[in-house]
């Protein structure tokens, strides 16, 4: 039963990858990444305000610290996501942020001073094998010579920074709890996301975009970071990761049901090398805390 959580969790963000993609042709990016948080942070006030003003002592000297992250975790990297929309898949978004965990790990070389293993970079390159084959469509000779396209490179600058947020947040590590940070980074990311707002041009909330937006705001941003914290506490940080492996796989079913996405052999053997590198990068580090522990 307890495992039911974490894969709650995954199933509700393979779902957004699949609202990700049909936002784009009901609103625009701007507009949907405010509203998210907007509906979001209206539906946290009740529970949670009271918390932040009974702790805002404690609170306020990492005020900087938490609009940062504000900006890099709810800001841009979700931003970002709702731009790529147009110009990728919905399985190419699961997969490139799939590679979220392993960016963290060699961020956290520079940053936390952790030291990398050596099946962490081989889980590195073959994660990265593994995406080129698939962005290059199985011929990485042309990914040399034209790019990749432009919402599958907006989705790894999405991941990177979504990376270093959650480097940054482990670095900082601020005395508060899991939703007074979360509420006052909400808050944050509603005031830096109205200029996107302003200037977007499909702001309206139609009877087409408002299923999305809800969808974004509610499961996406409150019910599922409940469920991933819940399931953290309960089993483990490494054994709750691992369920994001799950996320392409969920992502793909629905999105070949929902959206017609057909996966080509490229895509099958580009993303299980992906999804390969990063269990084995995890799976070692899992290994390194267990003799570190009995250490």
């Amino acid at each position: 039963m307890i495992y039911l959580l974490p894969l709650l969790t995954v199933s509700i963000w393979a779902g957004n990858a699949i609202v990700n993609k049909l936002s784009h042709s009901v609103i625009d990016p701007g507009a949907i990444a405010f509203y998210r948080w907007f509906f979001a942070m209206l539906a946290l006030t009740p529970f949670v305000l009271k918390s932040v003003i009974r702790h805002w002592a404690s609170i306020r000297p990492y005020l900087s610290k938490l609009a940062f992250l504000a900006l890099l975790g709810m800001v841009l990297n979700q931003s970002l996501g709702y731009f790529a929309a147009s110009t990728t898949t919905a399985t190419n978004m699961a997969l490139i942020t799939s590679l979220v965990p392993l960016m963290s790990m060699f961020l956290s070389v520079p940053i936390l001073k952790q030291k990398l293993s050596p099946m962490a970079v081989i889980g590195a390159v073959f994660s990265l094998g593994g995406l080129v084959l698939m962005l290059s469509h199985g011929d990485p000779a042309r990914l040399m010579a034209q790019g990749i396209n432009q919402g599958d490179g907006l989705l790894l600058l999405a991941a990177f920074v979504y990376a270093l947020y959650c480097v940054l947040l482990k670095h900082w590590d601020m005395p508060l709890s899991n939703w007074q940070s979360v509420y006052v980074q909400g808050v944050f990311a509603v005031l830096f996301l109205m200029p996107m707002l302003f200037i977007s041009q499909r702001i309206s909330v139609t009877r087409e975009s408002l299923p999305l937006i809800m969808f974004a705001a509610i499961p996406a941003s409150v019910v599922a970071p409940w469920c991933w914290m819940k399931a953290i506490k309960m089993l483990g940080a490494d054994k709750t990761a691992m369920f994001m492996n799950l996320m392409p796989v969920i992502t793909a079913t629905i999105a070949s049901i929902t959206l017609n996405e057909q996966l080509e052999a490229v895509h099958l053997i580009g993303g299980a090398m992906v999804l390969c590198g990063v269990a084995v990068a995890q799976l070692k580090l899992k290994a390194r805390r267990s003799k570190l522990v009995a250490a």
